[in-house]
């Protein structure tokens, strides 16, 4: 007998639907189908998700690393294991996990997010502005990640506010950090 590597589309969308609902039996529901699809990189992905809302930060980056091993073209879960690796404080690793991205299609909201990021990272905060909310003009299949993209816009934007003193203009940049690394590996946070 023929194993499947692929869980059907309905079962799919029912373990989705849980999920959603934050039915308490959706990450059961998600084990049991990892068991008889171990090969599914969707449903790593969506357990890696529902793992790092729950404040379990080292079994998510496993699950979030096994979605992209077995599906390296898998933009989102790539980008989610680069945005989980930032947040957790490795912008390298980031970086590197991110690099595939360049190849998606000039537009595509990823690539301007991992643009927006990238300036982030190197305190180039009007960068970040412009590059995020261009991702965001241009996504429309996924709007829990423009949520997160203007969360960090608004930040950013309250950053470049403050008078241009050395001392305040540090204390701005670790602020971001901080802000960055606090409000996304935040266990009661959604994605």
């Amino acid at each position: 007998m023929e194993m499947e590597i692929l869980c059907g589309d309905a079962e799919l969308q029912d373990v989705m639907a849980m999920v959603q609902r934050d039915d308490r039996d959706g990450m059961i529901r998600l084990d049991q189908l990892l068991t008889r699809f171990d090969g599914d990189p969707r449903l790593h992905f969506l357990r890696g998700s529902m793992l790092a809302s729950i404040g379990r930060p080292i079994e998510a980056l496993a699950e979030l690393k096994r979605a992209v091993e077995l599906a390296p073209d898998f933009a989102i879960a790539r980008f989610q294991l680069g945005f989980f690796q930032l947040t957790s404080g490795e912008a390298v690793d980031a970086l590197t996990t991110w690099g595939p991205i360049a190849l998606l299609p000039e537009g595509h909201y990823l690539r301007f997010f991992v643009g927006g990021l990238t300036h982030l990272i190197r305190d180039e905060f009007p960068e970040t502005v412009a590059r995020l909310a261009e991702g965001m003009a241009a996504n429309d299949e996924n709007p829990a990640l423009n949520h997160d993209m203007q969360l960090i816009i608004d930040k950013v934007t309250e950053l470049q506010r403050l008078p241009a003193s050395t001392d305040q203009q540090d204390d701005a940049v670790a602020s971001a950090t901080s802000f960055l690394l606090g409000q996304f590996a935040d266990p009661g946070r959604r994605n």
